[in-house]
Formats: structure tokens, C-alpha cells, sequence
């Protein structure tokens, strides 16, 4: 077994982006947040984009750019498949070298870190399924995460950029005047703790579970009560790769019922997922969730309380929603995201830029 794993992250190391330019920067100071602050991202990402795009051969650069109306770029998802862009094992080295300044523009360093580890767990998940004869380990290959781009990325223009592959989407949508939005953000792990090998009890996704778990047996038994939604998890994030978010009913324990401490609690838990991000698209986010009324969240949970079982919960107000469940593969395989109600894809922003296009004001698209 531990030969497999030896020879399956060696190869992992070839084509990962976290073996070119993440894994001496993951504990670095947060110099992309420092660094955007004032304009929520719109230079430093398009900027990043832009030296992608010119570095790619012609032949490449078309199947990586899309128009911004493309149905394409909200065609999102989270399991293994072909996807539309360019993949890290087609690119060349210095390609794949600026991936990184791309995803530092919308993803804070415990962001990238944990995209660092999504990427390279597909090696041991290989290796997992090839030790147990399991048909399709072939299919997990860290390079196959595909970046695309689509519009023009300029100041002033709407456009936008995806980086995707099993496990991991971080969709980010930058409109004029607004700043930029970073959702649908996936991530997953299976497994959710390493049995065996080299990386044995490795959690890549520990805080998303055990500060909810942690919030639920704050609770007395009759909140508690009031936050299970169901008995049983469910199988799946129940918004699965929708591109937007219809029709979920309000469910669970709302804030204005929690105490302070558990309020704080689940405040915590926010910040898990809010953290993902670079500290300006967080703080905005955030902001937004105080003035819709941080009371209106309903935290709802559904499954085991017990480490091991199946279980799902979700955080969900009038501008988000965070969905998590581990509940396959013996409840050892965890799905993730964060939704933007508004703003999913630019939302109601890119609307309201579209209507100004519409009474004549002029934005640029152009490098």
C-alpha cells in the first residue's frame, strides 16, 4: 500500500499546481487581501487573467476563453468529468505558474491552501480505489482542473473566470463598479479522513465539521430539536450544481432563537467558509449578512450527531446559503459550497450593470 501512494503523489507532483508555485507560499501572509482591499479585486484579477490568456499558445487560448454570455459559465460542477477549458496537465510550465496569482485574486491563503489539498487528494483517492480493485481509479488525475475564462477581463467590463475540477469550483464573476464575487465556492474531500498510507487521518475539511457539530451540542435539547430538519441526512448538497438557488424553504433554528454563545458559535462556523476567500470578498460578504439581519439565519442539521455517522447541515438567510453533507462512502466523503443568493454569478450586480449598459453609459471591453 505505501508503495502506491509513494509512486502515486510523485506523479501527483508533476502536473499538480501545488508542487509549482502553492506549497511554499500556503502559510504566507495574506498579501493578496492586503493588497486588494480598496477594489474588492477587479485589477489584480483581471490583470491575473489577462497574463494567463496572453500566455497561451493559440491554439490553447481558444478552448480556455469563452464569451461572458456563454451558457457555459454557469454550467457548474463538482464530480469528475470532462469539463470546457484548458487543464493543468495541457499546459506548460509557465502556464500553469500563473494559475496561482489567478486564484490568490479571489482565494484567501487557507483558500488556495485547501484547493491545494483537494487537488492532490485526487492521487489518494487513486490509490485508495486501486488498492480496493475499484473500476474507475484511473479517472483521478490532479491534472484534470481546468481553468476558463469568460469575457474580457478589463476594468470596467463584466467578465469572469472559473477553475474547476473534482472536488473543487471557484466561480468568480467581476461587474463594474462592484466587487467581485466569488460563488458558487465547492469544495469537497473523499475521504474526509485518510485511512491509511502516508497521509493517514489527514481531514481536509475538519473545521467545516466539527464547528457545526460543536454548535449542535451547544444546543439544549428543545433548540436542538428545533434544528433538526430531518432524522436523516441527505445524500447529497440539496442544491446540488444548480446554477441558481430556487424554492429552499427557510428550515432550522433560527439565530434570534440561539443564545449569545451559540450565536458566536455560528458565527465561527461562517467565518470557516467566509475564510475561503481573500479578506475583502469576505468582509463583503459578511457586511451583506449583517444588514440582511444576521437573526434571519436558520442553521438546520440532518443525520448523526456521533463522528462517523451521516450527516448534513446548512446555514441559510436572506443572502446565503452554506450547504455541507458526509454521508457517502460510509460517511467519509464530504460536499461543501457557498451560495450567494443575490449574486451567484454576479446576481442582481450584473443586472443592474446591464441596465445601466442599456441607458447608454459606455463600459469598456478591452484589455
Amino acid at each position: 500500500m505505501r508503495s502506491k501512494y509513494s509512486v502515486a503523489l510523485a506523479v501527483a507532483s508533476v502536473v499538480t499546481i501545488a508542487s509549482i508555485v502553492l506549497v511554499g507560499h500556503a502559510q504566507a501572509p495574506d498579501k493578496t487581501s492586503q493588497t486588494i482591499d480598496g477594489d474588492g479585486g477587479r485589477n489584480e484579477g483581471a490583470k491575473a487573467a489577462r497574463d494567463f490568456i496572453d500566455a497561451l499558445p493559440d491554439s490553447s487560448r481558444a478552448d480556455a476563453l469563452f464569451s461572458f454570455e456563454s451558457s457555459e459559465r454557469t454550467n457548474w460542477n463538482f464530480v469528475p468529468m470532462k469539463r470546457r477549458g484548458i487543464t493543468l496537465a495541457e499546459m506548460a510550465k509557465d502556464q500553469r505558474d500563473l494559475v496561482d496569482p489567478l486564484l490568490r485574486s479571489a482565494l484567501s491563503d487557507e483558500g488556495v491552501a485547501k484547493a491545494t489539498r483537494i487537488i492532490e487528494h485526487e492521487t489518494i483517492l487513486g490509490a485508495l480505489e486501486q488498492e480496493r480493485s475499484v473500476f474507475n481509479w484511473r479517472r483521478r488525475d490532479p491534472g484534470l482542473y481546468y481553468t476558463t475564462v469568460f469575457g474580457t477581463p478589463a476594468q470596467g467590463a463584466a467578465w469572469g473566470w472559473r477553475f474547476e475540477g473534482h472536488h473543487l469550483s471557484v466561480n468568480v464573476t467581476h461587474v463594474a463598479g462592484q466587487s467581485q464575487v466569488v460563488a458558487p465556492l465547492f469544495m469537497g474531500a473523499n475521504p474526509a479522513r485518510v485511512p491509511s498510507g502516508p497521509r493517514a487521518g489527514l481531514r481536509i475539511l475538519a473545521a467545516e465539521e466539527d464547528a457545526a457539530r460543536a454548535l449542535m451540542r451547544m444546543l439544549p435539547a428543545e433548540r436542538r430539536k428545533r434544528a433538526m430538519i430531518a432524522q436523516t441526512a441527505f445524500t447529497d448538497i440539496v442544491t446540488r450544481n444548480d446554477p441558481k438557488v430556487q424554492g429552499l424553504a427557510l428550515q432550522g433554528l433560527p439565530a434570534a432563537e440561539m443564545s449569545a454563545d451559540e450565536q458566536a458559535q455560528l458565527r465561527k462556523l461562517l467565518n470557516v467558509y467566509a475564510g475561503r476567500m481573500t479578506q475583502a470578498a469576505a468582509q463583503e460578504q459578511l457586511d451583506r449578512i449583517e444588514r440582511a439581519g444576521f437573526d434571519r439565519l436558520h442553521f438546520g442539521w440532518a443525520g448523526g450527531l456521533a463522528p462517523g455517522e451521516p450527516h448534513y447541515y446548512r446555514i441559510h438567510g436572506p443572502t446565503v446559503l452554506i450547504e455541507y453533507d458526509n454521508t457517502q462512502n460510509d460517511a467519509n466523503h464530504v460536499h461543501s459550497v457557498w451560495r450567494d443568493l443575490e449574486r451567484d454569478f454576479g446576481g442582481d450586480a450584473l443586472r443592474a450593470h446591464y441596465r445601466k449598459h442599456e441607458h447608454g453609459e459606455v463600459v469598456a471591453h478591452g484589455h
